[in-house]
Formats: structure tokens, sequence, C-alpha cells
């Protein structure tokens, strides 16, 4: 059994052809990606089956999706051992307004916030915006 083999049945994520290669696809990539940049990779595939697998990935916390003020959703495999809940596994996003990619700052944990008696959160964003360190060097 391979490596995303084991993390997608430790999912609960059933290691088809298809999902095993969108793992490995989106593993491959320093930057959260779109649903698009899916389709192009995989362009014979079927939309359907791509989409599905982007969801089931989700519900089953093996990628979180970040909303990175672009109106386009994307997504990023979740780190080892995240559950995606509030209290312990949310981090800061970093959105590059020169070459237009999304990461995640993982090391830097977004901090708990105390919301007034009522009020339950069901999820927490947190995006930077600027210029990444790949095309701020290309700058100076």
């Amino acid at each position: 059994m391979t490596e995303i083999e084991k993390t997608l049945n430790d999912h609960n994520v059933r290691p088809t052809a298809m999902r095993i290669l969108i793992y490995k696809y989106m593993a491959d990539r320093d930057a959260a990606i779109a649903l698009t940049d899916i389709e192009n990779a995989f362009a014979k595939a079927d939309r359907t089956t791509l989409y599905r697998t982007l969801k089931t990935f989700e519900e089953k916390n093996v990628v979180h999706h970040i909303d990175d003020g672009t109106g386009i959703s994307k997504y990023a495999l979740c780190e080892e051992g995240c559950n995606c809940k509030i209290e312990q596994d949310l981090h800061l996003h970093f959105h590059c307004t020169n070459c237009d990619e999304t990461v995640c700052l993982t090391e830097q944990k977004i901090p708990h916030i105390n919301l007034p008696d009522g009020y339950l959160a069901e999820d927490v964003n947190l995006v930077v915006t600027g210029i990444c360190e790949k095309c701020s060097s290309n700058l100076l």
C-alpha cells in the first residue's frame, strides 16, 4: 500500500485511481489549487468526478477549503492530524496579489476568538494579501 493510499484509508476515503492521482497532484503543489486547476490537469476526466473527489476530500478532512477573497474557491491538503477543528487546526493563508497564488502558513495558527454569548462559530478564515517571497525576490 502506498503512502497516499494509507492516508486516504486513514480518512475513510476509498483510494480509487482518480482520488490517488488528484491527491498526488495536490501534494506536488506548493500553493492551494482551484477546481479549474484540477480540470486543466485532468482534461480527459469527467468534471463531475473531479468535483465529487474534492468534495469527498473536504468532507473527510483530507483537504480544507480556502476563501482567499478572489471569488474562486481553493483547496489545500490538510496537515497530518488535522481534523479541521476551529479550536486547534485553523491557520493563516497568504494570497499573493502579484502571482495570484494562495499558500497555507500552517505554522501561523489563528488565535481563539471569544464570541458573544449566543454566537456559534462554524468557520474562521484569515487571509493576508500582499507579495509572496518568490515574487518579492524577483522585484529586488
